[in-house]
């Protein structure tokens, strides 16, 4: 490739807000896998926010957006997959597998698709130092014949019909709204833009912890809610404490550790066949890298209350946030019924095909 901008390429990123400041460029949340295109004629790149190459996972989505593209450019965006009317995360945590037939069997299955929201080159234009305005006009363009599975991100000036999106689209999928200066140029890995995320709180049951990794202090709580069945489901975790509250929860919590997992409900969390049943910790994971997954067991006997953005299928998202013990509270009442599920909307409201 010679392009103007040359991968790797870290994407912009956002600091987050609690209410969508006035005055911006307005676009909704994508929940995907953010990724930097480069396409030099034949060739083309998914670069990822790391700057490692993704392209081999979606090889439908290469050949689709060669046939899509201008000859020669660099577009951000995200790539996505949508199922039954919303995007679908794990669908696209699928794709991360070794085996090319397997992801080839996965892309005719579900295939993804484009959102593209930014403009870095084009033909032999750099446009980083380039204002937003300018960079979306251009994109805007490039893009005005184009079809699934390349969209062009929706975007407004307007703060209520951006208020209306953070409202209204989260049941498609999206968890919330980026806001951006108009006369700002692109800025690679820095935080110049702002995002506001859905929180909502539940009342989770602690179950586990595993150390951190500077020794053994608190890492990470193990979170667990129950299902109809009455079985105790792992959720997710609770992190980012400080140094000084990881040693206070490890005094706070050792007389919880029990002697071993046997009795506790996740006893079973060592056996793969396990893991088809319930959601338990430590399950196999092309994303674990290695990593030990290990984690010491809790009576289950203590009740905090977290924040989370929202669900992905039966599991939070992203790692909660803590807020606060519930001491009133039993781990019996800890199940899905308390969760906020947001008003289903169809994703093809968000994302139109050309003539709609």
């Amino acid at each position: 490739m010679e392009l103007p901008v040359m991968p790797p390429v870290k994407p912009m990123l956002a600091r987050s807000a609690a209410r969508i400041p006035p005055g911006l460029h307005y676009e909704a949340k994508w929940d995907g896998f953010r990724a930097i295109v480069f396409r030099d004629g034949p060739e083309i790149e998914f670069g990822s926010r790391s700057g490692k190459p993704l392209t081999r996972y979606f090889p439908e989505l290469a050949e689709a957006l060669l046939a899509r593209l201008p000859e020669r450019c660099v577009l951000d965006g995200e790539i996505v997959i949508a199922r039954e009317g919303r995007l679908d995360f794990d669908a696209l945590l699928e794709r991360i597998h070794p085996a090319d037939s397997r992801v080839r069997m996965l892309a005719e299955r579900h295939p993804a698709g484009f959102v593209a929201f930014d403009l870095l080159a084009l033909g032999e234009r750099a446009l980083l130092a380039e204002p937003l305005a300018e960079r979306r006009r251009l994109l805007g363009d490039a893009l005005a014949q184009a079809g699934p599975p390349l969209f062009l991100a929706p975007a407004t000036t307007d703060l209520d019909l951006a208020q209306e999106w953070y409202e209204r689209y989260e049941g498609a999928g999206l968890d919330g709204v980026v806001a951006k200066r108009l006369d700002q140029p692109y800025t690679p890995n820095e935080r110049t833009m702002v995002k506001v995320k859905h929180e909502r709180t539940a009342d989770c049951v602690l179950a586990g912890l595993r150390h951190h990794k500077s020794g053994p202090v608190v890492g990470s709580l193990l979170l667990g809610l129950y299902n109809a069945e009455g079985r105790l489901q792992h959720v997710g975790v609770c992190a980012s404490f400080t140094a000084k509250r990881r040693a206070e929860l490890m005094a706070e919590l050792t007389p919880l550790l029990m002697d071993s997992v046997e009795g506790h409900p996740w006893a079973d969390w060592a056996r793969e066949e396990a893991h088809e049943r319930d959601r338990l910790p430590g399950g196999p994971s092309r994303w674990s890298g290695g990593k030990d997954l290990s984690w010491l067991p809790l009576r289950p006997e203590r009740v905090c209350e977290v924040a989370y953005d929202h669900m992905q299928g039966d599991r939070f998202r992203h790692t909660t946030r803590f807020r606060r013990w519930r001491p009133d509270r039993e781990p019996a009442e800890c199940t899905y019924a308390q969760l906020a599920e947001p008003v289903g909307y169809d994703l093809a409201e968000v994302l139109p095909a050309p003539g709609d």
